[in-house]
This record gives C-alpha cells, sequence and structure tokens, in this order.
C-alpha cells in the first residue's frame, strides 16, 4: 500500500489527526502538500517551494533500523550526511544494524516506506522504539519532515520538534 495522505486512514494514527494533535498542542508548523516523496533525490526536486530566504532548514533524511536482538531504532540525519551502519552501530554501542522491514516499520512506527519521519516517534515511544538525531538540528531554525504520510511536508521550529518530543515523552540521543 502507498505512503500517501490517500491512505492516510489505514494507520494507526492519520496525518490529519498528528496534525490536529499539533494543534492542539500550540505547535506551529507550515504545511506543503506536494507529489509522494520516496527518497532524498525526490524530496530535492520539491523542497525549493518550501524554502524561506534567510532561514536556516534542516532536511532530513531518516532510517529505520534493527539490530540482531530486534530492537528497533530510527536514525535521523541531514539529507546529505553520509552513513556507514556498521561504524554507526559500533559508535552506538549496539553493534550490528540492518534496515527494518515494512512490517516491523509499520508495527513499530505506525507508517508506511518513504514517510519515515522523527513524527512517527508518536507511536514508536510506546514500542519501544530508540531516537537519534543528528546534532545538526540544534543548529536549525525549522526542519522539514512528513507527518507521517510522504506526499505531505510539516516545517517546524526546532523548539516546536523539541516540545513535541517532550509531549510524547520521547529522549533524543543526539549523533554529533
Amino acid at each position: 500500500m502507498d505512503a500517501s495522505s490517500a491512505f492516510q486512514d489505514t494507520l494507526p494514527l492519520s496525518s490529519d489527526a498528528l496534525l490536529a494533535q499539533l494543534d492542539e498542542w500550540g505547535l506551529n508548523y507550515r504545511l506543503h502538500s506536494h507529489v509522494p516523496l520516496r527518497t532524498v533525490e525526490d524530496a530535492k526536486g520539491v523542497e525549493g517551494q518550501f524554502m524561506v530566504p534567510g532561514e536556516n532548514t534542516l532536511r532530513l533524511k531518516n532510517l529505520y533500523l534493527r539490530d540482531k536482538k530486534k530492537r528497533s531504532y530510527l536514525v535521523t540525519l541531514e539529507q546529505s550526511r553520509e552513513i556507514d551502519l556498521k561504524a554507526l552501530g559500533a559508535e552506538l554501542g549496539i553493534g550490528n544494524l540492518s534496515f527494518g522491514s515494512a512490517d516491523r516499520l509499520f508495527q513499530n512506527l505506525g507508517i508506511r516506506p518513504g514517510a519515515v519521519s522523527p513524527l512517527a516517534m508518536i507511536n514508536g515511544v510506546e514500542n519501544s522504539v530508540k531516537f537519534f538525531m543528528d546534532a545538526a538540528a540544534q543548529q536549525a531554525d525549522v526542519i522539514n519532515m512528513h507527518p507521517l504520510v510522504n506526499d505531505r511536508t510539516v516545517v517546524l521550529s526546532r523548539e516546536d520538534l523539541m516540545a513535541f518530543f517532550d509531549k510524547i515523552g520521547c529522549e533524543v540521543t543526539w549523533l554529533p
């Protein structure tokens, strides 16, 4: 099944329900609709329409990973950052990491491939997913991410994203 908003009602938490929750919590965001984005290259093709001159924007790539003990991890990085999974696993003291399956992604984060996002931690916290985020986010004015579907992008301030993590009880481990 595709990861666009056309199928959001098949998710444990719909994109619309997530956006309503952000509103209820008083978290400000800009919402953009676009063609479904499945890769960083797809995102680079549309991100110009979200950019505000002078705004330090962090654009993301997100990796849903697991270790040999079947523990789940969401790793959020600046989109052009290179990553070596073996080195990352060693750096984090986790061991060997591999990509999680689409089924595990849905089970643990409540999303489909192509819509992976830090906002999916609203589901991941309940399923013991550990969250790692690029320290570059600490310098960003705003951060672009999918709201559980891949044909929408929300632009959240760094402060509002951190408030979101606080609201859901998500511990952020920073990657240097």
